[in-house]
């Protein structure tokens, strides 16, 4: 039988929140004053978004690349504020989140730039105070998901070893990574599902109770 886990460790996009890239597109398109397309070229197919996860970019200077690439003016709140309306919160899966936090601890993982990580409390409001201090990015650690180096050094911030750790992630590669790290991990495929596994794993009661 697998370890009841100290921690529960979230995936964020796709699993605690929904998120609409064409959203966000469309935000950045009505600030710049550029088509969405052209705004998903300077951001996404330029490879800027993916340079971000990976820690080359601060918030500010990802927001003043992306004005360069689309020569336009683009400030750090925009681009805030355009993550902020395409994403919101899941409420089942921060329910469910609550729920886990009377009995273990809870923590966000995700493969995204520092300027989520920084102003995620202004970006969806609805997970803090629950994730404070408690939320990590790739961009911190310079290394993405799945690579295993990654949820050994957040688990090593958090002060929690692998055994002691599940990960939650849409992504099956992501959640492979994490068993290869020596983390329990669960592919996220809805609430229902996941809210039966950690009751079976012990994540939602009596061993951890107080």
């Amino acid at each position: 039988m697998s370890a009841v886990p100290a921690l529960v460790l979230f995936d964020l996009d796709g699993v605690l929140c929904h998120y609409s890239h064409q959203v966000r597109l469309d935000v950045l398109a009505q600030r710049s004053g550029k088509s969405a397309d052209e705004v998903k070229a300077a951001l996404f197919d330029s490879g800027l978004e993916s340079d971000s996860d990976r820690g080359l970019y601060t918030p500010q200077g990802q927001a003043e690349e992306l004005s360069r690439r689309l020569d336009a003016r683009l400030s750090v709140d925009d681009c805030v504020d355009a993550r902020k309306a395409s994403m919101s919160v899941d409420a089942p899966m921060l329910a469910l989140a609550q729920a886990v936090s009377r009995h273990a601890g809870v923590a966000i993982l995700t493969n995204n730039g520092l300027m989520l990580r920084d102003y995620l409390p202004r970006i969806c409001p609805p997970l803090f105070p629950l994730f404070s201090a408690r939320v990590f990015c790739s961009a911190q650690f310079k290394i993405e998901k799945p690579a295993e180096e990654i949820y050994r050094r957040c688990l090593a911030a958090l002060g929690v070893a692998e055994a002691n750790a599940l990960f939650v992630d849409d992504n099956p590669a992501n959640a492979e990574g994490a068993r290869k790290a020596g983390l329990q991990a669960i592919h996220f495929t809805g609430e229902p599902a996941l809210r039966a596994e950690l009751t079976r794993l012990g994540a939602m009661g009596s061993v951890h109770a107080t």
